[in-house]
């Protein structure tokens, strides 16, 4: 089970983190022992002082596929979560600083935390119409919808699969809008889907 993560899919969190607009879709990989399932509590690691949360639109990919065009990518998924991308700032600045790959700074343990899956069909939401947002401690900090993205869903499967077959299972972050920002320990964090709570988790 893979877990690729868009960057850079939304323009107003461009522009908070000073980032050029990409002309195709930015992606990363997390290990699997990245994922935090069940709103179990993350504990914030001893090596960063900048935590970050990110707040995401999750797709499951449910058949396999490589090579896929756009206009069958709709078919290689029917349900959606809420996930968070934690990200370690200060090892990311560090390592673009010095010209290194970053995956220390967003893969590490429980850096993926994402809550149940629910069905498009069922819960009435079109995949590029998806209000979504992160409340921290009662306060919302982030709100998006998926209409906003750079590249939609069915844009980035097609693009991703070109170069590495999509496998029943596998997980894409599809990108997070403004306002993210730092966590610290005993932060208590919300995340919705329109008006559903889908995800509660604690700092520790």
């Amino acid at each position: 089970m893979k877990i690729i993560c868009i960057g850079q899919n939304y323009r107003e969190h461009n522009r908070e983190m000073q980032s050029a607009e990409p002309t195709e879709p930015v992606f990363f990989l997390k290990p699997d022992t990245s994922i935090l399932i069940r709103n179990r509590p993350f504990y914030y690691p001893g090596f960063t002082e900048e935590l970050h949360y990110e707040a995401e639109i999750v797709v499951k990919i449910n058949k396999v596929g490589r090579h896929i065009q756009p206009k069958f990518a709709h078919t290689y998924y029917h349900e959606v979560a809420f996930g968070l991308d934690l990200t370690a700032r200060d090892l990311q600045r560090r390592c673009k600083a010095n010209g290194h790959p970053w995956e220390i700074s967003k893969g590490f343990e429980g850096s993926a935390p994402i809550s149940r899956f629910i069905s498009l069909q069922e819960s009435g939401f079109e995949i590029q119409n998806i209000p979504f947002s992160l409340a921290k401690n009662g306060v919302v900090v982030q709100e998006g919808n998926t209409s906003d993205m750079i590249f939609a869903v069915n844009e980035i499967i097609a693009y991703v699969s070109t170069y590495f077959t999509l496998k029943t299972g596998d997980m894409i972050f599809t990108g997070t809008p403004s306002g993210v920002g730092p966590l610290a320990i005993g932060d208590q964090l919300e995340g919705f889907i329109g008006q559903q709570k889908m995800l509660s988790m604690e700092i520790r």
